[in-house]
């Protein structure tokens, strides 16, 4: 499990500097470009669930990627609100929404979803105790 954990936490802390949003005339954005605070809050959280692995404690470690899930989430959320948000200024509402369009969700997010969820989803063997 331990191992399995490991490559999840893995996992996350690479796809923290994987592409994650495309911006058209800007390029490839990963976490450390779209916010030093939710990139340092990713690696506070994943720091917590190299504690729990290393410590045995299973539960912990998935307390904290159960956090890191949400934190996730609300990145997506928040780059796509803001993506819309952005282009207030348009007088159409079909211009804004098309514009906003433009913000481009990259790979990146599977990387960090699927390592969390290894994390999560690494059954607990009693040989690891």
């Amino acid at each position: 499990m331990k191992n399995i954990q490991l490559l999840g936490l893995l996992m996350v802390v690479a796809g923290s500097f994987l592409p994650l949003v495309h911006i058209p005339v800007i390029g490839n954005w990963n976490y450390w470009k779209l916010d030093h605070f939710l990139a340092a809050a990713c690696w506070i959280l994943s720091a917590g669930a190299l504690f729990g692995i290393v410590n045995n404690r299973a539960g912990a470690a998935r307390i904290f990627a159960v956090l890191l899930i949400i934190l996730f989430s609300f990145t997506l959320f928040a780059v796509k609100y803001q993506a819309s948000k952005y282009f207030s200024f348009m007088p159409f509402v079909s211009w804004q929404d098309k514009l906003a369009g433009i913000v481009k969700i990259k790979w990146g997010w599977i990387v960090e979803f699927s390592g969390a969820l290894i994390i999560i989803l690494a059954k607990n063997n009693k040989a690891d105790r």
